[in-house]
């Protein structure tokens, strides 16, 4: 299993707020209707700030400043791939991509999970 890590950065004249909303209203929904996509995908996962926070970056000093952070999770990195070579997602959810993220302010990163300590408690 791999894991697609995206921090997502908002494009040039939307809020932080109409990002969020858009990301999770209507983009969302659009990745998980297109099953030529998400026939390889096992997980996805959207982070999008906490309420009543500081704004990101500003707890640490020099971190970079992103609007949230996305997860896709593969079976194999050939499964990613695969993925987003789909014609359906290049035809679809490329495009709303484009609308509302800076693509060139993400930062990507693609691993697989070695889980140090668990104790999440239903």
């Amino acid at each position: 299993m791999i894991t697609m890590i995206v921090f997502v950065r908002r494009k040039a004249g939307m809020t932080r707020e109409e990002f969020s909303r858009y990301w999770f209203e209507h983009h969302g929904p659009l990745v998980k209707s297109i099953p030529e996509f998400m026939r390889h995908v096992r997980k996805y996962i959207q982070y999008h700030p906490a309420p009543g926070l500081a704004a990101p970056g500003s707890l640490f000093g020099d971190i970079p400043d992103f609007d949230g952070v996305g997860e896709i999770w593969y079976d194999s990195r050939e499964a990613m791939n695969a993925s987003f070579k789909e014609p359906r997602y290049l035809e679809i959810i490329k495009p709303d991509e484009l609308k509302f993220i800076d693509i060139d302010g993400c930062l990507s990163f693609i691993g697989d999970e070695r889980v140090m300590f668990d104790d999440f408690r239903v």
